[in-house]
């Protein structure tokens, strides 16, 4: 599900939280997250809550990965369903921005691990997968994918915008 389209105004908003470290707008889009239709059973009705994880280059050029703030933000008051370090990205690969459709299927193929220390909480479990973008779903599906073969029983995601489709 996804709270709101990848467009003006919310684009430019966006792009400062993601890109230039205006982080005061998480709580915010996290508000917009739950208000979208079905977001909050949703939320409720999840085990863990995951951020898409940052591979370690674009983590350090960053300084912080923009989609944990927004599930600590989504689960203030339940923080014990949050974890920043259970799924990680084992590779740094191109931005999936810079790529079509086919790269970016290509690009993340195999990208997405989960931790050993994550493997027993995780086993039948159900995941909210957070992020704030989906263009084409390639990120989170190649997460997903990395999570039931951890053995996670139901992946959900949740994002903040989506890019708008032509013909939307």
């Amino acid at each position: 599900m996804a709270a709101l389209d990848y467009a003006y105004p919310w684009d430019k908003l966006i792009h400062r939280f993601k890109f230039q470290g205006d982080l005061a707008w998480a709580d915010w889009f996290a508000q917009a997250l739950i208000q979208a239709p079905g977001a909050a059973d949703c939320l409720a009705q999840a085990d863990w809550c995951l951020p898409i994880p940052l591979g370690l280059r674009r983590l350090g050029d960053r300084g912080y990965n923009q989609a944990w703030w927004l599930t600590r933000a989504l689960t203030r008051g339940q923080r014990h369903k949050a974890h920043s370090d259970w799924l990680v990205k084992l590779v740094d690969t191109p931005a999936q921005h810079e790529l079509d459709r086919a790269e970016r299927q290509q690009n993340l193929r195999a990208a997405f691990a989960v931790t050993a220390q994550a493997q027993p909480p995780l086993a039948n479990s159900s995941v909210l997968l957070v992020d704030d973008v989906i263009t084409t779903g390639a990120t989170l599906h190649a997460a997903a994918l990395a999570l039931k073969r951890a053995g996670v029983r139901r992946v959900e995601a949740m994002v903040l915008a989506r890019t708008p489709v032509l013909g939307d």
